[in-house]
């Protein structure tokens, strides 16, 4: 599957700004299964941009604009192929991957993923209760399919009942989210039965008469550390394996890790207009 993806981020401010310090996260990257064929960034104004792969393996550009000024538009645009193939409901755990799930050197390399932070966090008795409605987490391939489609049967997708700074203790009582809040319920759970989780965030393909949501802007899902295989995708908002649909820009503990703009500057109040367009070019 070969995509285009254009990402326009428009802010306006109240009044006129200065000093603004920016980072943005919005090239996808490349990997096994993903790769990035062409991408640029535009800024206006215009700046000079510096670039890193922060700790997590996430590309960040950096501007710096000192003049004053009232609107600030960031636009991105992507080429990306992308080939996988599903495999998650055909894997069966095995002793050989219960060995290296159980094992201290296992536990340690994926410590940073099993550790709770401030957007996955959950009370003990809101894991306990997910866990015992989901079944039997000692087979963690199984368990997080099966999570995911109870995540998925149990929130409501509304854009409405959360914000950006919704951590998941909160969002559970509230029984529904968007794609963020779904995700970090996920991994909570997962962590919290010793399951190595990640945060993912990318771009969604929906298509043509597709039962998907999640592609107005940024879309975000779950990647799971199967022993022997790798990293897994599992989508709780649509309840499908993240495959050729989900075009992925960045990875991290929760969404702090993968944001797609942070910011600072010296004014007043700003509004924000976001358009993502994702084009099919080629099965």
């Amino acid at each position: 599957m070969k995509y285009q993806i254009e990402h326009t981020n428009k802010f306006h401010y109240e009044t006129s700004v200065d000093q603004s310090m920016n980072h943005i996260r919005l090239k996808p990257r490349s990997d096994e299964c993903q790769r990035v064929l062409a991408y640029r960034s535009e800024i206006s104004p215009v700046s000079v941009i510096k670039e890193h792969v922060d700790v997590w393996g996430n590309h960040v550009e950096t501007f710096f604009i000192p003049e004053k000024h009232k609107h600030l538009t960031v636009k991105t645009i992507s080429t990306v192929s992308i080939q996988k193939s599903p495999f998650i409901d055909m894997i069966r755990y095995s002793d050989e991957m219960k060995q290296i799930f159980h094992s201290e050197l296992f536990r340690k390399h994926y410590l940073a993923y099993l550790n709770e932070t401030p957007y996955t966090f959950m009370y003990k008795e809101q894991i306990d209760l997910l866990t015992k409605n989901v079944g039997d987490p000692t087979d963690p391939i199984q368990f997080s399919i099966d999570l995911m489609r109870y995540v998925h049967n149990t929130l409501f997708y509304n854009t409405t009942t959360t914000d950006v700074n919704t951590k998941a203790h909160e969002a559970w009582p509230l029984q529904g989210g968007v794609c963020q809040d779904f995700a970090h319920i996920m991994i909570a759970v997962l962590r919290g039965n010793g399951i190595p989780a990640r945060y993912a965030s990318g771009y969604l393909y929906i298509g043509e008469d597709s039962a998907l949501v999640g592609d107005a802007a940024t879309h975000a899902w779950v990647e799971v550390m199967v022993p022997g295989v790798g990293w897994t995708g599992l989508d709780p908002t649509n309840n499908v394996e993240a495959l050729e649909n989900h075009i992925r820009i960045g990875t991290g503990r929760d969404y702090a890790d993968v944001s797609p703009l942070q910011g600072v500057y010296r004014g007043g109040g700003q509004n924000l207009d976001v358009s993502v367009s994702v084009t099919l070019l080629e099965e």
